[in-house]
C-alpha cells in the first residue's frame, strides 16, 4: 500500500501506540522493516517496554539503551531484502535516569550528590510513569542528534495509551507542586507546621532521622535542576506536535481495545498531534461475514452425513462417523465466526472514519519470534 510507505518515508519519528496485548511491540518492529525494505536509511526501533517483546519478535538476545544494528547477513537469510540499516533499542529506565541527572544537573556538584543519594535509584524507578517520560527525552536526544532518519517508538502498553503523551506535563508540573514543596522543606525547620509536627515526629521514630534527611536532601537537589527539566519537558511536548512526527494507534477489534483506539485517535486530533494511521490487527476475513459463507456452511451442514464425510475419511484414513461430526461442528458453529466477523467490519467503518489510513493484518498462524515471520508482516501491512 502506497500509504504506508508514504507515511513512513515523509516522517522523522513514529509513535506506536495502543492497549497491551493488541500485538503493537511486533507490529512497530514490522515498521521498522517496511521502512527499510523502501528506503536507503537508518531506521531505529526504540521500544519502552520492559518486557523485551521487541528481543524476542526479533529472535535476537538482549539489547539496551545503546543502539545495535542488526546484522545485514541475519536479514538476507531470512529472506528478507533491505535497502537500509535497522536499529533497535530498549530503553533502561536506570541508564536512562543518570543520563538525564547528568544533562539536566546545574554543576558537577550536585549531580554526584544526587547520584550518591542512597535513595537516587529507588525513588527515581518508582517515579509515577518514569517509563514514559525517558522515553519521550530519549526521543528528544535522538532527535537532535539526528543519527537515524526515522525514529519508530514503541510506546509503553498501557491502560490509558495517552499517559506517554501526558507524561511532560506531568514532569512540569511536579515541580510545581505542593508535594515537592512539602519535600524539600527540612524535617526540622522552624517553617513546620503545627499540622505537620505530628508525622514528622511518627515518622522520624519509624523511619529515623537519617532516612527522613536523605529524602529532604535528594528532593532540595532534584529541585535545582528544575530548569533543566521544564525547558526539555517543553521542547519534548512541542516535538511531539511537530509535522514530522506521526503516530501509528494499533487495536485488535474487539470490544475493549478497538474503543480505546477511537478514543486514543480522537484525543490524539484534538491535542493538534498527526495522526498517521490505525492498524487493525488479527482481523478476520470479511468474506466470512457474506452470504455466500453461510450459504456454504448450510450445504456443509446437510452434506456431512453422506458422501462428503465418506471421502474426507477415506482421504485422512480416520473413522467416517467422526469425521462426519466434525464437519457439522464446523458447519454449525459457523454462525458464530460469521458473527464475529461482521461485528469487526462494522468497528473497522469506524476505524477507517477516524484516521487517513486504515491498515488491517489477518489473523497468522503461530506467533513471529524472527525477522523473517517480521518481514512477512511488513508486507501484509503494506497490502492491508
Amino acid at each position: 500500500m502506497a500509504e504506508l510507505d508514504n507515511l513512513l518515508a515523509s516522517r522523522e519519528m513514529v509513535l506506536v501506540a495502543g492497549s497491551g496485548g493488541v500485538g503493537k511491540t511486533t507490529i512497530a518492529a514490522a515498521l521498522g522493516i517496511a521502512a527499510a525494505e523502501r528506503q536507503k536509511a537508518r531506521v531505529l526501533v526504540m521500544t519502552v517496554d520492559p518486557a523485551r517483546r521487541l528481543a524476542t519478535a526479533l529472535g535476537l538476545e538482549e539489547f539496551g539503551n545503546a543502539p545495535v544494528r542488526i546484522d545485514p547477513a541475519e536479514f538476507a537469510d531470512a529472506g528478507v531484502k533491505v535497502r537500509g540499516e535497522v536499529w533497535v533499542a530498549m530503553l533502561d529506565t536506570k541508564a536512562g535516569w543518570d543520563e538525564l541527572i547528568m544533562r539536566h544537573a546545574p554543576d558537577v556538584e550536585t549531580r554526584d550528590a544526587v547520584l550518591a543519594n542512597p535513595l537516587y535509584e529507588n525513588i527515581t524507578r518508582r517515579f509515577v510513569h518514569s517509563h514514559e517520560y525517558l522515553a519521550m527525552e530519549q526521543l528528544h536526544d535522538l532527535h537532535a542528534r539526528g543519527d537515524f532518519d526515522l525514529v519508530i517508538v514503541d510506546t509503553p502498553p498501557s491502560r490509558n495509551a495517552l499517559s506517554i503523551l501526558d507524561a511532560p506535563n506531568r514532569m512540569i508540573e511536579f515541580f510545581g507542586s505542593r508535594l515537592l514543596r512539602w519535600l524539600t522543606v527540612p524535617y526540622r525547620s522552624r517553617l513546620f507546621t503545627v499540622a505537620s509536627k505530628p508525622f514528622y515526629q511518627v515518622a522520624d521514630r519509624v523511619l529515623g532521622s537519617r532516612f527522613l534527611q536523605d529524602i529532604a536532601d535528594f528532593f532540595v537537589l532534584f529541585q535545582a535542576m528544575e530548569r533543566g527539566f521544564v525547558r526539555r519537558a517543553k521542547e519534548v511536548e512541542a516535538l511531539m506536535r511537530d509535522p514530522r512526527t506521526a503516530f501509528v494507534v494499533v487495536t485488535t477489534l474487539e470490544t475493549a481495545p478497538s474503543y480505546e483506539a477511537r478514543f486514543l485517535a480522537r484525543s490524539l486530533v484534538d491535542r493538534g498531534m498527526a495522526l498517521g494511521a490505525i492498524v487493525a490487527n488479527r482481523v478476520l476475513p470479511a468474506a466470512l461475514a457474506s452470504t455466500a459463507a453461510s450459504d456454504s456452511a448450510a450445504a456443509l451442514a446437510e452434506a456431512s452425513d453422506g458422501d462428503l464425510a465418506t471421502a474426507v475419511a477415506g482421504e485422512l484414513g480416520v473413522a467416517r462417523t467422526t469425521t462426519a461430526s466434525v464437519l457439522r461442528q464446523i458447519a454449525t458453529r459457523f454462525d458464530d465466526v460469521a458473527l464475529v466477523a461482521a461485528r469487526e467490519s462494522d468497528r473497522r467503518a469506524e476505524l477507517a472514519d477516524l484516521a487517513p489510513v486504515l491498515l488491517s493484518v489477518p489473523w497468522l498462524a503461530g506467533d513471529i519470534h524472527d525477522l523473517a515471520g517480521l518481514g512477512s508482516l511488513a508486507g501484509h501491512l503494506r497490502n492491508g
